[in-house]
């Protein structure tokens, strides 16, 4: 007769197949045997179904596999979902205040930023100098340097602006600011410290630039799905002027698409991992 051990008839922790095992070695025991069967499985039962509990917390109980999003990601996502006007609509918006104007910028930005930025004459993305009566086009984003450059999202409530500046023939620019979610005009008013090599070179750009900003936009939207939420007329290395347009997607990444003003191809694409 074959006789099974009392380590054997206890070994609980090895789980419920060790416990079963050893209720099928004691099968043959006769009526002790069968004693043992139902021990062994009255055992199991209460083995088995707390391991499958610990699976499933396993695998629906940990946080999300999602990774965490940055502070610059929190600031788009604010933003944008407060935002109730297209770019599109904010750019002809914009055009249509300065009779005879072209776009050259446009930006969506949080209002109080907006409001408290002063353009000076500072670099572009692409290192040539924007002139003093614009603002500068910042590489961080649809959000303003003054936006992004707190520890942390702001905490009050945001006040989506898109922020334009219009361009005449004559290169005189404009600022036209737009409530992102009413539509309305806030203010449109002329950049008054722009001299005559600023009007200048301003007035070629916007020559120069065949292709519409709504056309770039498609064109880096094409190549990426998401939000416009800049296009920035600049020039292109001293090789002609081209479109810098800001794309956000469904995770809150920007990427930054430059296109040909004159052939609306894309010259190159970065995108911000921040």
């Amino acid at each position: 007769m074959i006789r099974v051990s009392p380590r054997a008839r206890n070994l609980r922790v090895a789980g419920a197949l060790c416990v079963v095992a050893a209720a099928v070695l004691v099968t043959g025991c006769g009526a002790s045997g069968d004693e043992t069967t139902a021990t062994a499985t009255s055992e199991a039962a209460k083995v088995v179904p707390q391991q499958t509990t610990s699976a499933s917390k396993s695998a629906s109980g940990s946080p999300s596999a999602t990774a965490q999003l940055t502070k610059d990601q929190k600031e788009r996502k604010r933003l944008i979902e407060a935002t109730k006007v297209t770019f599109d609509k904010a750019a002809k918006t914009a055009v249509g205040e300065v009779a005879g104007s072209k776009l050259a910028e446009l930006d969506l930005d949080d209002g109080d930023s907006a409001a408290s930025a002063s353009p000076s004459g500072t670099k572009s993305p692409s290192g040539s100098t924007r002139p003093s009566g614009s603002k500068s086009a910042s590489p961080s984003g649809a959000m303003s340097s003054s936006s992004m450059s707190s520890g942390s999202p702001s905490t009050g409530a945001v006040k989506p602006e898109w922020v334009a500046e219009v361009v005449e023939k004559d290169g005189t620019a404009h600022t036209v600011r737009i409530d992102a979610v009413s539509g309305e005009v806030i203010e449109a008013k002329a950049d008054t410290d722009q001299d005559a090599a600023e009007k200048k070179q301003m007035a070629q750009w916007i020559t120069e630039a065949t292709q519409t900003p709504e056309q770039a936009a498609k064109v880096a939207t094409d190549k990426k799905k998401g939000t416009v939420t800049s296009v920035n007329l600049d020039d292109n290395n001293g090789k002609g002027v081209m479109w810098a347009v800001d794309v956000v997607d469904a995770d809150w990444m920007k990427t930054t698409f430059d296109v040909d003003a004159k052939t609306d191809t894309i010259i190159r694409e970065k995108t911000d991992n921040n």
